[in-house]
Order: structure tokens, then sequence, then C-alpha cells
């Protein structure tokens, strides 16, 4: 089982969003909370795989409060819901750890699908917000590209396969999978590559893998 705690200050909209994760007989949403305080003291109290949080919230709102779980719960995986998409949200959000990002109007078996994919430990963005984080890290000269091109060099053959498949979302028990690997062993691997690339998370791993050119069609090279 997948245990969630939820949190949003609207209780029918919390109440939706709990249906539709139960619908799945993977996930279980063991609390809910009405503010970001409230999550925060229900994630140490519960231990949960993913939590599950909207961004604008009483007392602590949903940033702040994954900014805060980093620090004293960073086993617990971070999925950040949300009506708004700006890229501000977006990069703090990233930047504080979370693996998720998803929008209220998306699709319900999208919520689901963030959620089992981030508790298996990859990273899963919105499509719509993407294409704006990929977007955001382009630059005309290609100088960005070049770098993440130098940066990956510096990279094993098989961190580069793991990279590439990470940057097509994929979840370390499906590159274990592809690479016959033990899962184990691909943390390993990711724990590696990031370290080398310099990068905070998995998502900022991927828009490296992006720009690098080592993705292709969600397979990897």
């Amino acid at each position: 089982m997948i245990r969630v705690v939820l949190a949003d200050d609207e209780v029918m909209i919390r109440s939706g969003i709990r249906s539709i994760l139960e619908s799945d007989p993977r996930i279980e949403v063991v609390a809910e909370a009405g503010d970001g305080r409230e999550a925060v003291e229900l994630v140490l109290r519960h231990r949960p795989d993913v939590v599950v949080l909207d961004i604008r919230m009483p007392l602590l709102d949903g940033l702040a409060a994954a900014e805060e779980l980093a620090g004293v719960a960073p086993s617990a995986r971070v999925v950040m819901l949300t009506t708004f998409g700006e890229q501000a949200y977006v990069e703090r959000a990233l930047g504080d750890g979370a693996l998720g990002f998803l929008l209220k109007a998306a699709d319900p078996r999208e919520l689901i699908n963030g959620v089992c994919a981030v508790a298996g430990g990859a990273a899963y963005l919105s499509p719509e917000i993407t294409r704006r984080v990929i977007a955001s890290y382009r630059d005309p000269d290609r100088a960005r590209e070049a770098r993440a091109r130098g940066a990956v060099a510096a990279l094993s053959e098989r961190e580069r396969d793991v990279l590439a498949l990470l940057g097509a979302g994929t979840t370390n028990a499906e590159i274990g999978s592809s690479l016959h690997l033990v899962e184990g062993t691909v943390k390993g691997h990711v724990s590696a590559l990031m370290l080398k690339l310099g990068v905070r998370n998995r998502v900022e791993a991927a828009i490296i893998a992006h720009h690098a050119g080592i993705v292709a069609d969600g397979r990897g090279e």
C-alpha cells in the first residue's frame, strides 16, 4: 500500500481527491489536513510514503510545508497539487524537494499515476507543466545544451543509461527492469549521477537529460 497524507483547506475538494486516490487499491489516505501546519504534524505522526499538498492553504502554505518537510521528514515524497501553474511556483516546489507537481484540472488518472510514480521514486509533472519547465531552460544559443552534454560526458556509461531512462519519467523499478539491475543498484546509480551533475532532485537531472539529447520518445537512446 502507498500511504498518503492529503492536505487541502477546502473540505469538498479534499474529499474528492481522497475518493479519487482511494479508488485505486494500491493507495490508502491515512490522514487529512486543512492547512500546512497540520499537514506537517500529521506527516510526523503517520510517516506516509507520499504527501499531497495544496499550494494555497492557511497558517502554512503548501510550498512552505514542503520546505519544512524536506528537513524534518525527508523520506516523505511530496506532490504539489494546485490550480496555479505559474513557473515560480514550480521552480520553488522543485527546489524544496517536491517530486510531483499536478494541476487540479488534470484527469483523475493523472493524480493516481503521479502519486504512484512519486511513491516509486520517480518525478512526475503534469504534461503542461513539463513543457513549461523544459521550455524555460532552453537557451537560443544552445549554450545550456552544450553545458548539459559536457556534464553528461562525466558520467559512466551505466549512469548515462540510467539518466536517459530517468529523463523519460521512469521509476527506479522500471529502470531496473529495463537495464536488468536490482532496484538498490539503480538507487546507487541515481545518487551517484545526481552528485556528479550537481543537481538537487530527479527533475533537475531529467532536465539535463533532455538538454543533452539522451532522451528519445520516452525510452532513452
